[in-house]
C-alpha cells in the first residue's frame, strides 16, 4: 500500500506542541475558555484526540475517527462568530511554536476547516426565517 506524503512538514511531536500550546491559551482566554470548560474535563485526553485530528488531517495517519461537525453543532454553546477568536489565537500560537512555512500552511488547513465548521454551525443556529444567528 502506497504511503499519502504530510500536507507539509511536520512531525508529530510538533502537532503536539502546537495542540499543547493552543488549548494552554484557550483555557485562559476569556470567549473560549468558558466555552471548553463546560465540555472537557479531561485535558490531557482532549488534547490528545485533537493531536490525532491534525495528524489525521496533516500527515495522513488514522488516529482520528470523531466528527468535528456534529461535536461543534451539537455542544450547544458555540456559535458562529467564536470561531474567529478560535483561529486568531491558532494562528498566534503557529506563528510562535513552528517555522514561518509550517505555520502558513498550517493556518491555510485550519482556516479552510473553520469556515467549514462554522458554516455548519451557522446551518443549525438560524433564527425566524431561517436567518442565520452569527454570535
Amino acid at each position: 500500500m502506497a504511503t499519502i506524503p504530510p500536507r507539509f512538514d511536520i512531525t508529530r511531536s510538533e502537532i503536539e506542541r502546537v495542540v499543547a500550546g493552543f488549548y494552554d491559551a484557550v483555557r485562559v482566554h476569556p470567549g473560549l475558555g468558558p466555552v471548553f470548560a463546560v465540555h472537557v474535563t479531561d485535558w490531557p485526553s482532549h488534547e490528545a484526540k485533537i493531536a490525532g485530528f491534525w495528524a489525521n488531517a496533516i500527515l495522513h495517519e488514522r488516529s482520528y475517527d470523531g466528527n468535528p461537525l456534529l461535536v461543534h453543532r451539537d455542544a450547544g454553546n458555540v456559535r458562529p462568530g467564536m470561531f474567529d477568536a478560535w483561529l486568531g489565537l491558532f494562528d498566534s500560537v503557529l506563528r510562535r511554536e513552528l517555522r514561518p512555512d509550517q505555520a502558513e500552511a498550517w493556518s491555510a488547513l485550519a482556516h479552510r476547516i473553520g469556515r467549514s465548521l462554522r458554516a455548519g454551525v451557522v446551518e443549525k443556529q438560524t433564527g425566524p426565517g431561517g436567518v442565520p444567528i452569527l454570535s
